[in-house]
């Protein structure tokens, strides 16, 4: 098991994996937790994952994004890592989150409600170490953006 998630890394890191896997994951994912019931992510076979459900910055309207997450078991938080597979901008989830930090998730079946606040400072530095230990190939997403990669932590509300 572990070859192959060191294989995923590997992959993961590449700017194809970035160009190509945009558009097919979140798809995929939004499938298997609408066939499962809310249960189950594609992409939980290597990471972690939410659903979050959150206000459009612009539009205000709900909008549902299947994301690999960091839980905080600790904390009973979740960390959520605004990559973007290591493309140029911000993904529009994290724009949402700063306009609206109040949303929803849907974790291993449960609908939960949280508020999302973004890191900064000593506290994002924590963080950041800590996703890199977690998911090493943020890294290299980090190293091939000129933004720094925004970081959320939520908390139930």
């Amino acid at each position: 098991m572990r070859v192959g998630v060191k294989l995923v890394q590997k992959v993961s890191s590449t700017r194809t994996f970035a160009r190509i896997a945009p558009h097919v994951i979140p798809a995929l994912d939004k499938a298997v937790h609408r066939l499962s019931g809310g249960k189950k992510l594609l992409s939980t076979q290597m990471l972690p994952g939410v659903v979050l459900t959150a206000t459009g910055a612009r539009s205000g309207r709900r909008r549902t994004t299947p994301l690999a997450c960091m839980p905080e078991p600790e904390r009973g938080t979740w960390l959520l890592v605004g990559s973007n597979f290591g493309r140029p901008g911000h993904p529009s989830w994290t724009a949402n989150l700063l306009a609206h930090p109040d949303a929803e998730i849907s974790w291993k079946g449960e609908t939960v409600a949280v508020r999302a606040e973004r890191l900064t400072g000593e506290e994002r530095a924590a963080a950041w170490k800590a996703a890199l230990a977690f998911w090493p190939p943020y890294a290299s997403y980090q190293a091939r953006v000129d933004r720094e990669i925004r970081l959320f932590r939520l908390t139930r509300r």
